[in-house]
């Protein structure tokens, strides 16, 4: 289904949870009060939620928290999922401590795709970061995505005090098949207190060290990334440049919280909820719900102003 801009949008990210076993400053500090389980919805909602979108013409579904493993049965759910006709991928976003342990499940299941955010290979700045001592069980989980040859992508945040992170990450594609995608660090929630790090400023000292670095053009996944290659490495680094560069034009998601608000734009605290509709069983208002989501996403987001920012949500809450 096209937007009113003319956008084809195929693609929703669907947070499971707000829960998670990390407290990564930007995300999720200590002290942050729950969502109530009740108001969660259901993975039978969830069900409902993803065919009426796949029947708009939603065909890749993206699971996110939180961290989508802390939540019981999360196999059960991408099985689910990936059985609804339409559906042609269904990808995790995960922080990596319970991927190894979940890994034979999730091929078992149907995974398309998995991404595992790590903003360093550093231990102890990883557990400033996260706020605990996790390293080596998101490197065992990654070690367990190869090994099932699962499609893998690193997604880290980086910012300025921690720059000195992207070299050791982006060797990471010299010698494992994975891209290392570099994120810049967007003004919400906590992230409007730290100093982000732009992404052109890691392209300029990737290109110092390797004046070879080609633009990578091949298809790697559904997101906004550019991707370039190092000569004869094995896999590619890729760059999602939400602030210094605007891809609004070429978006073609929509997000669904844990709670069941739509989401056109992380920029805007406007959405529509599904959630009422999914628990009365009226399929046709959840698919008439969604259609107006989608014709309501904005033409661009506005995290160049930040006064214009409305959404002022953590972002385990929204979804990541």
């Amino acid at each position: 289904m096209k937007d009113t801009f003319g956008r084809e949008i195929d693609y929703m990210r669907i947070s499971i949870t707000d829960r998670c076993n990390l407290r990564c400053r930007y995300c999720m500090p200590e002290g942050i009060e729950w969502i109530p389980m009740k108001e969660i919805l259901t993975f039978e909602e969830i069900r409902v939620a993803a065919e009426e979108a796949a029947a708009l013409g939603i065909c890749k579904l993206k699971v996110t928290g939180g961290e989508p493993l802390v939540r019981k049965g999360c196999p059960d759910l991408i099985r689910m999922l990936k059985e609804i006709p339409g559906i042609k991928e269904v990808t995790l976003t995960t922080n990596g401590v319970l991927l190894s342990e979940y890994m034979p499940m999730l091929k078992e299941a149907g995974l398309t795709a998995v991404n595992v955010s790590l903003d360093t290979l550093d231990p102890k700045r990883y557990a400033e970061i996260t706020g605990k001592n996790e390293m080596d069980r998101v490197m065992a989980g990654i070690e367990a995505a190869l090994a099932y040859d699962m499609p893998l992508k690193l997604n880290a945040v980086l910012r300025s005090e921690e720059d000195g992170d992207w070299e050791a990450l982006s060797e990471l594609t010299n010698r494992l098949p994975l891209d290392v995608r570099f994120i810049e660090l967007m003004p919400i929630g906590m992230g409007e207190k730290l100093k982000p790090i732009s992404n052109e400023v890691i392209l300029e000292k990737l290109l110092q060290k390797y004046p070879k670095l080609k633009r990578d053009d091949r298809k790697h996944g559904n997101g906004p990334a550019v991707y370039y290659h190092i000569p004869e490495a094995l896999g590619s680094v890729g760059f999602i440049s939400a602030i210094h560069g605007r891809f609004c034009e070429s978006c073609n998601r929509i997000r669904m919280t844990s709670t069941g608000d739509i989401k056109g734009c992380l920029c805007y605290d406007e959405g529509i909820s599904i959630k009422e509709a999914l628990r009365r069983g009226d399929r046709r208002m959840v698919r008439t719900l969604l259609t107006k989501a989608i014709q309501n996403k904005p033409q661009g987001h506005c995290f160049d102003q930040k006064g214009s920012i409305t959404e002022h949500r953590k972002m385990s809450r929204i979804g990541g």
